[in-house]
């Protein structure tokens, strides 16, 4: 097994990405995009499993029993926050950064990725959070008051290399122990922790929502779909994957709210829908009488085809860091 760390990757600006001066790293060579694209083709039903989410909570909350009352409190608090946001009480404007440590776990040379890889998936995030995507002019007139800016930045703090003999990880999270051959989290209290390997099963990514066990909190993706340069497949090659996984990890639902027209996400200016969508839909894609918000980060559509959260989704995120929230710690 080898294990190799990177330190003191920031990002000097939103658009800048920079690299540490004076020291040594290893940084496998980025596999051309093209080449890529030939390796690993996604099937139409390998699709539908774009996250492993939900199911991971199902079973963690059958587990441990008390992870239903501790999300219940996490709600009340953060239901709290939005009230007092809504009266004008709290006028929150500060930019949160949140460090990065990135995993990368792989058995094949390919999903080894290269360092530009990772750095073109934390300058999506940044892009995506901060309402500076390139297509965020493709909104809809109807939606387009809902966009908003989460003001949440992020830096890459270290990446840390594991080679393994082990192909598939599934959603267990052995990955996130290297008693298991993994790699074990970095102060999941003040650092968001992503595993890149192969998960399988046609799974993209999976994410823990706030409140879950520490040691395995942060989010799962396989290397094909993380970043937007090197071994990456589409139509999951914009990073977009990521961007949906910490939506998760920073309590977002799904935007149908995983059930019926009568299942809510918890957010007040995502219309109603009772299932996902993929592709690319047309608008209107009309779902429980009302005009679907296909283009939201947190559908199931193509990585070109989601382009935005709301407002609404902004004060559930930062409600987690939030005095009495469950990652008030990264503050």
């Amino acid at each position: 097994m080898k294990k190799l760390a990177i330190s003191g990757i920031i990002l000097l600006s939103f658009f800048f990405l920079g690299c540490p001066a004076d020291k040594k790293v290893d940084d496998p060579q980025c596999m051309d995009t093209e080449k890529s694209r030939s390796l690993y083709k996604l099937t139409g039903k390998d699709s539908i499993k774009r996250c492993g989410t939900m199911n991971l909570l199902e079973k963690h909350l059958i587990k441990n029993t008390k992870l239903k009352s501790k999300m219940d409190t996490i709600e009340k608090q953060c239901q709290a926050f939005i009230a007092l946001s809504k009266s004008g009480k709290i006028t929150d404007l500060d930019t949160i950064t949140i460090p990065i440590v990135v995993h990368v776990i792989y058995s094949k040379t390919e999903e080894n990725i290269c360092n530009q890889q990772i750095l073109s998936q934390v300058e999506v995030l940044n892009q995506d959070f901060s309402k500076t995507n390139k297509d965020i002019d493709q909104i809809p007139q109807e939606f387009k008051n809902n966009a908003s800016d989460i003001n949440i930045r992020f830096s890459l703090d270290s990446i840390i290399r594991v080679s393994s003999t082990r192909t598939e990880w599934g959603t267990g999270d052995s990955m996130k122990f290297s008693s298991n051959g993994g790699s074990d989290g970095i102060d999941p209290t003040k650092h968001l922790n992503i595993w890149v390997c192969n998960i399988g099963n046609g799974i993209l990514g999976y994410a823990q929502f706030p409140g879950d066990a520490i040691a395995t909190d942060g989010i799962v993706i396989s290397p094909q779909f993380f970043g937007t340069e090197g071994f990456i497949s589409p139509p999951f090659d914009k990073g977009r994957t990521a961007t949906h996984e910490v939506g998760h990890w920073l309590n977002l639902r799904h935007i149908w709210g995983d059930g019926n027209c009568a299942i809510d996400d918890f957010v007040e200016d995502t219309p109603s829908s009772d299932g996902p969508n993929f592709g690319c839909p047309d608008y209107p894609t009309i779902r429980c009488e009302s005009n679907n918000m296909t283009m939201n980060y947190m559908d199931y559509v193509d990585d070109n085809c989601m382009y935005m959260f709301t407002n609404g989704q902004k004060n559930r995120m930062r409600a987690t860091f939030a005095n009495g929230g469950p990652r008030e710690s990264f503050l």
